[in-house]
C-alpha cells in the first residue's frame, strides 16, 4: 500500500450560519500577515536580513493578533510569509529583476479574507454527520468553548477520513473547505520492463520517447493562450486599492485551468506508459536550470525568466511521480545537461547541431530529427544503455505524433503529425 495525501474540496452546507465567524478568521489572518510583514521590513532595514520562520514565531507569539487565531493557524500564516520571502529571494538571485517581495494584505482601509489553515490540534471531525469543529483564537471567542461548527458536503465518491489539515478558502463569493486527508492506495505491479524518457520545454511542454522508437509531443499552446487571455483580463479590471472582484476571479480561473492541465497531462502520460509497458521513466530535472556550468546564476533574459517562473515544471514532475507510483512505475529525475546538444543516433556532441528551436541536424551522421524528441531519447539513455527495439529512422524521429489538449473534453487527443518547424 502507498501512503499519500489527497486534498478534497468541500461545500459548506450551513454557510450562512458560519460565514461571520469565517470572515473574522480570514480578516485576522490578513492582519497577522501585515504585522509580520511590517516586522520583517523593520528587521530588513535594520540588519539587512529577512527574519526566518522560526524568528517570526518567536517574536510574534505574544502579539495580540497572534491570539486571534488558533496557535497552529497563526503559525501557518507566518510560515506562508516566510515561504513567500524565500520564493522572492530565489527569483531575484536567479536574475528576475521584476520580482517583488510579498506585499501587505490590505485594500484601502479593508482587509481581504485570507485563507485560514487548521492543523490536527484545531480540528474535531464528526464523520457520521459530516461536521467539522474548528477552533477559534482566544480573542475571537465569546466564551471558553466557542468554536466554528461547519457542515460540509463532498463528491459522492469521496470518503473523508484521517484529516491532516482543513483550509478555509474564500473563492470570491463564498467560503469553501479544502480537506487534506491521509489515504492508503494499493500499488500495482509495474506494467513491464521497458523504459521511456521525457524532455521538458516551453514551446512543447514535453516530449516523450519510448523503447520501441515511438515518440510524442505535447505542445504548451493552451497554457500560453490561457495566460495571455486571463492576465490581460486581470490587468484590465485592476482596482485602485488592489485587485477587483473580476480580477481575482480571472486569477483564480487561470490557476484552476493550469492545475487541470497539469493533472490531465500527468494522468495521460501514465496511461501511455502503461500502454507501452514502461516500468521506469526518466524525466529531465530542471532544478538547476538557472545555473551555468560553474554553478553561478544564469540569466535567461526578462522574457525567459518569466516563462520559466510560470511553467511549474517541478509541480508537474511531482504529480507525475505520485500518479506513476500508484501503477508501479518508477520516475527518475535526471540532469538534462548536454541532452539537447548530443545526437541520439551517433552520440556526437555539438552546439551547432541544433540549427533551429525545433530542428536537430547532426553534422556527423546526417540524422535529422525533432530537437525535443532527440533530448527525450538522450534522457531515456541515462537509465538504460539498451538501444530502442523499434524503428529509429530519420522520418520517425523527425515527425513524432503530437497530442493536443482538448479543453471541451479535458483530454489529450492525437493531432496531425507535426514536422520539425519551430
Amino acid at each position: 500500500m502507498l501512503e499519500t495525501t489527497r486534498t478534497y474540496r468541500a461545500k459548506i452546507v450551513n454557510h450562512q450560519q458560519v460565514r461571520g465567524d469565517l470572515d473574522d478568521c480570514g480578516h485576522s489572518a490578513s492582519k497577522l500577515w501585515n504585522v509580520a510583514r511590517y516586522h520583517s521590513q523593520q528587521e530588513w532595514d535594520g540588519t539587512g536580513e529577512i527574519p526566518s520562520e522560526a524568528d517570526l514565531k518567536r517574536e510574534l507569539k505574544d502579539h495580540e493578533r497572534y491570539s486571534d487565531l488558533h496557535s497552529q493557524s497563526s503559525q501557518r500564516v507566518l510560515e506562508e510569509l516566510a515561504e513567500a520571502f524565500n520564493g522572492w529571494f530565489k527569483k531575484r538571485k536567479n536574475g528576475d529583476t521584476d520580482a517583488n517581495p510579498p506585499g501587505y494584505r490590505k485594500r484601502g482601509d479593508n482587509h481581504p479574507r485570507s485563507t485560514v489553515t487548521w492543523k490536527q490540534n484545531g480540528i474535531k471531525h464528526d464523520s457520521k454527520h459530516n461536521q467539522l469543529r474548528l477552533s477559534k483564537g482566544f480573542n475571537l471567542k465569546s466564551h471558553r468553548s466557542d468554536f466554528i461548527l461547519a457542515e460540509y458536503e463532498t463528491r459522492p465518491d469521496v470518503t473523508v477520513e484521517h484529516i491532516q489539515q482543513v483550509r478555509a478558502v474564500w473563492n470570491g463569493d463564498r467560503w469553501e473547505l479544502h480537506l487534506v486527508c491521509k489515504v492508503e492506495i494499493p500499488v500495482e505491479d509495474a506494467p513491464g520492463d521497458n523504459t521511456a524518457g521525457i524532455d521538458l520545454g516551453i514551446s512543447n511542454y514535453l516530449a516523450i520517447a519510448y523503447d520501441d522508437g515511438d515518440a510524442e509531443l505535447y505542445p504548451g499552446n493552451v497554457l500560453k493562450q490561457d495566460k495571455h487571455y486571463f492576465t490581460h483580463d486581470e490587468y484590465d479590471t485592476e482596482g485602485e486599492n488592489g485587485p477587483s472582484r473580476r480580477a481575482l476571479r480571472a486569477r483564480q480561473k487561470l490557476s484552476r485551468r493550469k492545475d487541470h492541465f497539469l493533472h490531465a497531462l500527468s494522468k495521460h502520460i501514465v496511461e501511455r506508459c502503461i500502454d507501452h509497458e514502461v516500468g521506469r521513466l526518466a524525466i529531465g530535472d530542471l532544478s538547476k536550470i538557472r545555473e551555468d556550468e560553474n554553478g553561478e546564476s544564469r540569466n535567461w533574459g526578462k522574457r525567459g525568466n518569466k516563462k520559466l517562473h510560470g511553467w511549474e515544471f517541478d509541480r508537474f514532475t511531482t504529480l507525475l511521480e505520485y500518479k506513476a507510483e500508484e501503477h508501479g512505475i518508477l520516475v527518475d529525475r535526471k540532469s538534462e545537461r548536454d541532452t539537447s546538444k548530443t545526437c541520439s543516433c551517433c552520440g556526437r556532441k555539438c552546439d551547432a547541431n541544433r540549427v533551429e528551436r525545433g530542428l536537430y541536424v547532426c553534422e556527423s551522421c546526417g540524422a535529422t530529427m525533432n530537437a525535443d524528441v532527440n533530448g527525450a531519447v538522450n534522457i531515456r539513455r541515462k537509465i538504460t544503455q539498451n538501444p530502442p527495439t523499434g524503428d529509429m529512422s530519420t522520418g520517425r524521429l523527425a515527425r513524432p505524433v503530437a497530442y493536443l489538449f482538448n479543453q471541451t473534453s479535458g483530454r489529450f487527443v492525437p493531432s496531425e503529425q507535426v514536422g520539425c518547424e519551430p
